[in-house]
């Protein structure tokens, strides 16, 4: 698969993971009267037809229901979920998942919500519950990391390979090897023996270095997230620096941790040894990411945007090769319709949506009519692609991933080409000035907001 299909395959991934945190985000909030809400979990290889019946089941239970309102409310549920289903004819690769029930809003009112989609792996969990809320817990499992690792794990008495995918631990290969120890004795002898000890280390390491390929290489492309090396003796440090270690695998090496014993104690114990590692490599990889951003900016190259409008222009000119947003921005995007019927698209935050008088028709200062509004975030899921873009979604929690959403507003974009964003924002009925919000910075290695003019940008 080319580099390309891969990032494409990522972004897939990541959206869907987002989407899936956004909607147990909602699921989670959502309260009903009484127990009208409906969790349906149907695993891979589970058939309709017994689902079907055991809904037509629980729809003959809940006929007896004493209270009216309760017995309304969930056979209407049970309804929903039925129909729902009808929509398939089999269960998809993934498994399926439906949440069907009446919620009470914020607003004291009633709300149906039919919910039903594939995950986006594979989830081996079996679920009906009626009840006041919604169980999200099995989706929540999805989300746990499943990238997989690789394990070197090297003594004097042989080396282990294995591999960690979430809570699964499996040795790939294992093989002994005998070592001469040390020799105390000197004379001719003793430069003979060091010599062959030198060479049986040097052939020991060069084994373990082509193995290393051989089970995490795939067609060119490494195939795991990271690599540990553990080792109870220098062995771990000698094939980092090795030249005959392949350099695509030196670049994924996380950690080197050192392991009293060898074997799969020692994997046992590299992997408790290095689990913190492991739970901050999406970490990492996002802190690299908006470094990569800041290089950008702090060199001055051109190839970078930031804020809604320049971005937004950015994806339009097909510039925007990866996309970069905070998962938890809050902006809108609005369809406005004016009196003549033309549409006008505004994106704005929470305190901008107060403001009426972005509402309003310029020409007849009359409200303009809402068509559309949906968060911001959620189109560019649904639209990325059409820029042929790669949305990657970062956090605040890292130092780079903060200064990015304090200093930058929390989106901007990596671009395949230098593009000059102060003429095609530049608008005369302004003065000469660029419309939106102005930015101050000045531009250093950790891109740390200054009132000093050395670079002014209204985005």
């Amino acid at each position: 698969m080319s580099q390309a299909g891969t990032a494409a395959d990522a972004t897939d991934r990541n959206v869907e993971i987002w989407k899936v945190k956004k909607l147990i985000k909602s699921l989670e909030a959502a309260r009903g009267n009484g127990t009208s809400m409906i969790s349906l979990i149907i695993p891979p290889k589970d058939q309709i037809p017994r689902v079907a019946k055991m809904l037509a089941d629980e729809y003959g239970t809940a006929s007896n229901i004493k209270s009216r309102v309760n017995r309304l409310s969930v056979l209407a549920a049970i309804t929903s979920t039925q129909q729902r289903l009808k929509l398939y004819t089999k269960v998809p690769t993934n498994g399926l998942v439906v949440y069907c029930g009446t919620i009470v809003t914020d607003e004291g009112k009633e709300k149906k919500v039919n919910i039903d989609f594939e995950p986006f792996k594979a989830i081996n969990t079996s679920l009906y519950l009626c009840d006041n809320k919604f169980h999200t817990e099995a989706l929540s499992e999805l989300l746990e990391s499943d990238n997989k690792f690789g394990f070197i794990v090297m003594d004097g008495n042989g080396a282990l390979f294995g591999t960690l995918s979430g809570n699964t631990r499996e040795v790939i290969h294992k093989f002994q090897v005998e070592l001469p120890k040390k020799h105390g004795r000197g004379g001719q002898s003793a430069l003979r023996f060091a010599r062959l000890r030198e060479e049986k280390r040097h052939n020991y390491v060069r084994k373990v270095a082509e193995l290393a390929v051989q089970f995490f290489i795939t067609n060119d492309k490494v195939n795991v997230t990271g690599l540990i090396l553990a080792g109870s003796a220098d062995f771990k440090t000698e094939l980092s620096q090795s030249d005959m270690f392949d350099v695509r695998l030196q670049t994924k090496v996380i950690k080197l941790v050192d392991v009293s014993y060898g074997g799969e104690n020692g994997f046992n114990q590299a992997i408790e040894l290095a689990a913190e590692s492991l739970a901050n490599v999406k970490f990492i990889q996002e802190k690299k990411l908006i470094q990569k951003y800041f290089d950008e900016i702090s060199q001055d190259t051109g190839k970078f945007c930031f804020g809604v409008d320049d971005t937004l222009k950015g994806l339009e000119l097909g510039a925007v090769e990866t996309l970069i947003v905070w998962e938890n921005l809050d902006v809108s995007r609005y369809v406005l319709k004016n009196s003549s019927g033309a549409e006008l698209v505004v994106h704005m935050n929470k305190e901008q949506e107060k403001d009426r008088s972005l509402f309003l028709d310029k020409e007849t200062g009359l409200d303009m009519e809402v068509a559309d509004r949906m968060p911001l975030l959620e189109w560019f899921a649904d639209h990325y692609k059409d820029f042929g873009a790669n949305l990657e979604f970062v956090t605040n929690r890292s130092q780079e991933g903060s200064q990015f959403v304090k200093g930058f507003g929390g989106i901007g974009g990596l671009l395949r080409y230098k593009v000059d964003f102060d003429s095609l924002n530049y608008d005369s009925e302004e003065d000469g000035f660029f419309s939106g919000t102005l930015f101050i910075l000045n531009y250093r290695r950790w891109m740390k907001p200054v009132l000093r003019p050395s670079t002014i940008y209204y985005v």
